[in-house]
């Protein structure tokens, strides 16, 4: 079972007017950090916060246009299929399940409950909650919707290569995230009939590079956890894998930081809030600039549905790399007003302090010594050692740590 040009127009129709022509408009700061052109696809934007919603929606409508009976749908998902099918579902007058994986962020788990679907918690990764599905379908007589591996979701998630190439026709690059394959094997069996020479490249976390394994041969591990965990897939799709095979340029692996990076960067730079997996196309070019130089890149922001103390912890560790957070040890003899004259010189050097501890019992200094270490806000690498410099000026031993 193929996907044609012919599916993803027939599926364009089925969605006008139900889910977003997002925009796609080039980022003229990422365009002078990362050396080419970047246009970004601000999928994050729907409805549900993601792309995943056009595909499910195709799935629906045909099934209810086709006047088969249907007595309800199941989805698994870690939580942005199961939104698209879940809304979609209830706008239809469908009954549905969506088995989510235990692990799946609570934000996205009563995102799903509020589209009215009856939300089952099972297994560790997505895997487990698709096998838990299926035994729920066949028990319950329900139709299962693949997230990735169903030739009506993946012509869904198509539509999106039409409106990205109507709206910029001169993108010569697209570099997609990848977890099962739905979302590139539409885009490039889109691209392929609309213009066959943009190169499109794919994007997948290392700790889950089940398409790089099966499509390059390799053999690299699979890890228990990532923060794009929307790409976190342990098998990709049947139909998925031929497809990219067939039309897919080539495929990358990205780090945990580089996509904590992306994050921080579309949310400082565009005022936009992606997930790990909407992230990692830009982490991708942050990772090999020279790759994409002078080229027209187009990046799909594929989702929006981040929990909130992920966000806070990854925009902390972003501002540690920027040198904006920092913490200093400075040691000094223990003696009254010791740390007022510390705290006043960082002071009189610009920069905030978040945090102190003041370390006697367990510090390697003489007894006669204090330990002062300060969490401290600065402004750039540069303040931050203006900073220390100035403990130093004053006596003290300070140092970054």
């Amino acid at each position: 079972m193929s996907v044609t040009f012919a599916d993803i127009e027939a599926a364009a129709e089925r969605l006008a007017g139900h889910a977003l022509d997002t925009p796609c408009v080039e980022s003229k700061t990422l365009s002078q950090i990362t050396g080419c052109q970047v246009f970004l696809k601000f999928e994050n934007l729907q409805f549900t916060a993601s792309f995943k919603e056009r595909g499910a929606l195709n799935k629906l409508s045909a099934m209810v246009a086709a006047g088969e009976p249907i007595q309800g749908v199941i989805a698994a998902s870690a939580g942005n299929h199961a939104q698209g099918v879940a809304h979609h579902a209830q706008r239809l007058g469908l009954r549905a399940v969506i088995v989510m994986p235990q692990t799946t962020p609570m934000v996205k788990v009563e995102r799903t409950r509020g589209f009215g679907a009856e939300v089952v918690l099972h297994g560790d990764s997505f895997d487990e909650a698709r096998e838990h599905a299926l035994q729920l379908a066949a028990a319950q007589g329900l139709t299962f919707i693949h997230p990735f591996d169903d030739p009506l979701v993946i012509a869904g998630q198509g539509t999106i290569a039409i409106e990205m190439l109507r709206a910029q026709p001169s993108l010569d690059t697209l570099v997609i995230a990848v977890g099962g394959g739905g979302l590139i094997s539409g885009i490039a069996t889109a691209v392929r009939a609309l213009k066959p020479g943009v190169e499109i490249i794919g994007v997948q976390t290392t700790r889950f590079p089940s398409m790089v394994n099966e499509i390059k041969g390799t053999a690299h591990a699979q890890g228990a956890s990532t923060i794009a965990e929307g790409i976190a897939v342990g098998q990709p799709g049947q139909i998925t894998r031929e497809i990219v095979r067939r039309l897919v340029d080539d495929l990358v692996l990205v780090d945990e930081g580089d996509i904590e990076q992306a994050i921080v960067m579309l949310l400082e730079i565009e005022k936009t809030l992606v997930e790990g997996a909407g992230a990692a196309g830009l982490a991708a070019l942050l990772k090999e600039p020279a790759r994409y130089a002078g080229r027209k890149v187009g990046l799909v922001l594929c989702g929006g549905n981040i929990d909130p103390l992920l966000l806070a912890a990854i925009l902390e560790r972003g501002m540690v790399r920027a040198g904006r957070l920092a913490r200093i040890r400075v040691a000094a003899r223990d003696t009254p007003g010791v740390l007022a004259r510390i705290t006043a010189r960082v002071a009189e050097a610009g920069a905030n302090i978040d945090e102190v501890h003041h370390q006697r019992a367990f510090s390697t200094l003489s007894a006669q010594s204090v330990e002062v270490e300060l969490v401290v806000q600065t402004r750039n690498p540069a303040h931050l050692a203006d900073v220390v410099g100035s403990l130093h000026a004053a006596g003290f031993d300070a140092s970054v740590y």
